[in-house]
């Protein structure tokens, strides 16, 4: 006696196939192009800049809101500091938080320059072997 198999085939609709097709897409090893890897690579110069940027000001601000409050309340009593000491180291602590402020803007344009110089002949490659 001969066993026959029998099968159940389901075919998906046109929208289900698509949505079959896109989740597989996101477990699917994944190949940047060319011009992924040239905008990339741009976005990159300007995070960098930004992020040390960013930092400065922000330390920046802290430092010299530590010092207003120093001279503006009774903090400098709190931390057991004389009047006049208080006064000083306030003053003092918001000057260099002002200095760094102000440091934030030319930061952010020597690290960008910097970093402009360093990926300049890969942005060049690429954009050569893009545009033939």
């Amino acid at each position: 006696m001969e066993h026959k198999e029998e099968s159940f085939h389901y075919i998906y609709s046109a929208a289900e196939q698509s949505e079959v097709e896109r989740i597989r897409k996101k477990y699917l090893p994944r190949e940047e192009s060319k011009l992924e890897l040239l905008r990339r690579l741009d976005r990159s110069v300007f995070q960098k800049a930004q992020a040390w940027a960013l930092s400065f000001g922000i330390v920046g601000s802290l430092v010299l809101g530590a010092g207003m409050s120093l001279v503006m309340s009774d903090l400098g009593e709190l931390l057991g500091l004389q009047p006049g000491l208080s006064m000083a180291v306030g003053v003092g602590a918001g000057v260099i938080g002002l200095a760094l402020v102000a440091l934030a803007y030319p930061i952010f344009n020597r690290v960008l320059e910097k970093e402009r110089r360093r990926i300049a002949p890969e942005i060049l490659r690429l954009t050569d072997e893009l545009t033939k």
